[in-house]
């Protein structure tokens, strides 16, 4: 039988998109996720996903004491390879933002396997596939931002970085800052998005308080609304704001850019 790729979060926003592109490079992908059994809470869950798997694509659990038990599971299941989705500018993030990623990035790391990660600004999809997507369906999307670029990334791009650094050598030891070709505000964002579909798409700039009592009367847990804040502070700072070469580097062709995706996707 050929190897087989594993590859964590299946059925998410890159997740299915790496199924896909590990697919049509002639790679044999292993789905996980909670619809096949795999559990982040359950370590009894992992060994059947890993055992024969020849590399592993990451996407780092919100918890942070689950994944070093499973990177060392991992470097003693025969695996190869690690390929870890993070975020971008996690490096000048404090340590108590995102502890999940603090914690995935230093234990691939220090698995002993060889290992790439891939830090991502935000996704174009994040508009289109849950996330804000209710919001910009119901016509106003509320966040605490201001007229800062962000150059979002879309997510085949991302699946086909992964999809080089889980079958190639050439990717050990790097890690690589994944945007898209330019920055958009997130004004300008919506309204392509509102133009694209003929709609009126209102963008409200909250404030952090006010976004933390928005996601709070939410129910949204409080580490969580921490990790949000943290990531937008930095956003508003402009520590995510400039375009990097890599995937036009990597791929040998330009990052997908933010009006082919409003383009492909809202018609």
């Amino acid at each position: 039988m050929s190897e087989e790729i594993l590859v964590l979060g299946a059925t998410g926003k890159t997740g299915r998109r790496v199924v896909e592109a590990l697919r049509a490079a002639g790679a044999v992908p292993r789905k996980a996720s909670r619809a096949t059994g795999f559990d982040w809470t359950d370590p009894t869950t992992w060994k059947k996903f890993l055992d024969g798997a020849s590399a592993a694509y990451l996407i780092a659990p919100e918890d942070p004491a689950v994944i070093a038990p499973f990177t060392e599971l991992a470097a003693t299941s025969g695996l190869r390879r690690m390929v870890l989705l993070s975020g971008r500018g996690l490096d000048q993030t404090p340590p108590e933002v995102f502890q999940g990623m603090h914690a995935a990035e230093k234990a691939v790391r220090s698995s002993g396997l060889p290992w790439t990660v891939l830090r991502a600004n935000n996704f174009n999809q994040n508009f289109s596939e849950e996330i804000w997507q209710p919001e910009i369906e119901a016509g106003r999307l509320s966040l605490p931002v201001d007229d800062t670029p962000e150059p979002f990334v879309d997510v085949s791009d991302i699946a086909e970085v992964a999809t080089l650094a889980l079958t190639t050598d050439e990717h050990e030891g790097q890690t690589y800052d994944l945007t898209g070709p330019e920055g958009v505000t997130f004004a300008a964002a919506v309204a392509k998005i509102a133009q694209a579909t003929n709609r009126r798409i209102e963008l409200v700039e909250l404030t952090p308080a006010q976004y933390r009592d928005v996601l709070i009367g939410a129910s949204v847990p409080e580490e969580v609304v921490a990790d949000l804040n943290g990531m937008f502070d930095g956003m508003r700072a402009g520590k995510l704001a400039t375009p990097t070469d890599d995937i036009p580097r990597l791929l040998g062709r330009p990052a997908k850019s933010f009006d082919a995706y409003v383009s492909e996707t809202w018609r």
